[in-house]
């Protein structure tokens, strides 16, 4: 690993190379084992995207490098960067799930490796939300040069025009965490959050990525599987206002602050991902997209409009949901929501900082269902005060429920999330790697509780998969609503067993 000193780095802006390039690491195999191979959506990276656009405002030159998209290996990324030489190199570390990146430490790290084996010289700063929740020991543990502490776009440009105005200045950029002398760990104070989202955040790259790769989920296009490309994610709002104990979503912002675009903008990006592209499913990346109702309603309105064919999914919570905006969510092209319903346990919601009642969850999935609109129930095994009892009620929940597509995960303490800091306090015993943390991995590691270990919450999970996709009443709703072809898909999703090794060692 290179450690650069002040003194040693040395940069020349003559020699007319890429100011910065963008990289957004792979891994999908490592993080969802087979089920990456098909099944899991492709979506372009937000956060890449975001800088890009917000670094060509400021005059500087940029690239993007998808290796997820592209299919390419670390070793492959390095090249293409040595080709390219930098003045920076950034890597953008932000998960599939906006509320999840530590998962993609692992190909990030092995990116970053690669990088400083092949140009040790060029200054690497990595950014993400792992990264803003974890930054001096990101800088402790990576081979990287620079870690970045909040949102990117801000600590980016200045980090460039310090590295391309010598002699080299760091104190004074923003958010930047860096070693003094090789040695002291530096933590400068972050940039502050950007006002104006449409004017600095705009994110309009879309010319700097393959669009031709990009995929959905294979449950958007159930019913119809050949649309799932082309495909796009595209964001309206930023952060989220709650404070549930399992989620980091918050860690670049350092605050619970909720940020909106201009409707219109976000439409006008719409219409040039339908128009220039052919893009008609999309996927609203928002951690709470249906929250302020005047800013779903205005989106909705400019969207029926145009009359577009679209297919769009978004994530909402249960007590936003207001009903009568419902049938104009899906005119507007509005086809699934995406539930935290957690647990079947009102104990175990409450324990989570989600006070929701088991009917008004019923209550609501069933309106939106009566709307046409599908929901995503999404569950999960394993939070404080669950045993198996809990466990079997969020289980009977969700199967009661049928919802059209079921995500099932184990309670997992996220850095950035204050269960992860209640972890640490308590001295629980968290995953010693980083790929311990992805939902779908060998050596996923959920908490344990003080009713169950990591393996009985994980293989619960697993069991209860197969349990509700296997089952005839989804099954049978499922090929009613969608068809047999997508029952065969469903079915043949089914026989994936991930490997697991917490389990395999419990049972040895």
């Amino acid at each position: 690993m290179a450690i650069y000193r002040t003194a040693e780095i040395v940069t020349d802006r003559t020699n007319n190379n890429m100011d910065l390039v963008l990289i957004n690491p792979g891994g999908r195999g490592g993080i969802y084992q087979s089920l990456g191979n098909e099944l899991t959506a492709i979506e372009p990276p937000l956060w890449c995207r975001i800088i890009a656009g917000y670094v060509r405002d400021q005059g500087y030159s940029v690239t993007i490098i998808d290796s997820e998209a592209d299919n390419l290996a670390p070793p492959a990324v390095a090249q293409k960067v040595h080709d390219l030489a930098p003045h920076l190199i950034c890597v953008v570390v932000f998960g599939h799930q906006p509320s999840a990146s530590t998962q993609q430490m692992v190909p990030a790290g092995e990116t970053c490796r690669a990088l400083k084996d092949i140009a040790p010289s060029i200054p690497l700063l990595i950014v993400g939300g792992h990264v803003s929740a974890l930054p001096e020991r990101t800088l402790q543990e990576e081979a990287v040069d620079f870690a970045c502490k909040g949102e990117g776009p801000a600590t980016v440009v200045q980090l460039l025009k310090a590295l391309l105005t010598p002699p080299l200045q760091l104190a004074g950029v923003e958010g930047l965490v860096w070693k003094k002398d090789g040695e002291e760990i530096i933590v400068n104070p972050s940039a502050p959050l950007t006002v104006d989202l449409d004017k600095e955040f705009h994110g309009s790259a879309w010319d700097l990525l393959p669009m031709d790769k990009y995929r959905a989920h294979n449950w958007q296009c159930f019913g119809d599987l050949n649309a799932r490309m082309p495909y796009a994610s595209i964001y309206t709002s930023l952060g989220c206002p709650y404070k549930c104990n399992f989620c980091c979503i918050n860690a670049p912002f350092d605050s619970n602050r909720y940020r909106m675009r201009d409707p219109k903008k976000v439409v006008e990006e719409i219409d040039l991902l339908y128009n220039v592209y052919g893009v008609k499913t999309f996927k609203i990346i928002d951690e709470m997209f249906v929250l302020n109702e005047r800013h779903v309603t205005s989106i909705c309105d400019l969207l029926i409009e145009r009359d577009l064919d679209l297919n769009i999914w978004a994530y909402a919570r249960i007590d936003t949901i207001k009903p009568h905006f419902l049938k104009k969510l899906r005119k507007a092209g509005f086809r699934w929501l995406a539930l935290g319903i957690e647990s079947g346990s009102e104990h175990v919601r409450n324990g989570a900082a989600k006070t929701l009642r088991s009917e008004d969850i019923v209550n609501i999935v069933r309106q939106i269902q009566m709307a046409d609109i599908n929901v995503i129930g999404n569950y999960i095994f394993g939070l404080p005060g669950d045993d198996l009892e809990t466990m079997q009620q969020t289980l009977d929940l969700a199967i009661d429920l049928n919802c059209e597509f079921g995500n099932f995960y184990s309670a997992m303490a996220y850095p950035g999330s204050p269960l992860y800091l209640s972890a640490i306090e308590d001295g629980l015993d968290l995953p010693l790697k980083w790929s311990g943390y992805s939902q779908h991995s060998y050596d996923c590691k959920p908490l344990s509780t003080d009713n169950l270990t990591a393996a009985e919450i994980l293989e619960f999970r697993d069991t209860a998969f197969h349990h509700y996709f296997e089952g005839e009443r989804y099954l049978t709703m499922a090929t009613q609503k969608f068809g047999w072809e997508t029952r065969k898909h469903i079915e043949e999703m089914s026989k994936h067993r991930l490997s697991r090794e917490i389990v395999e060692v419990a049972k040895s």
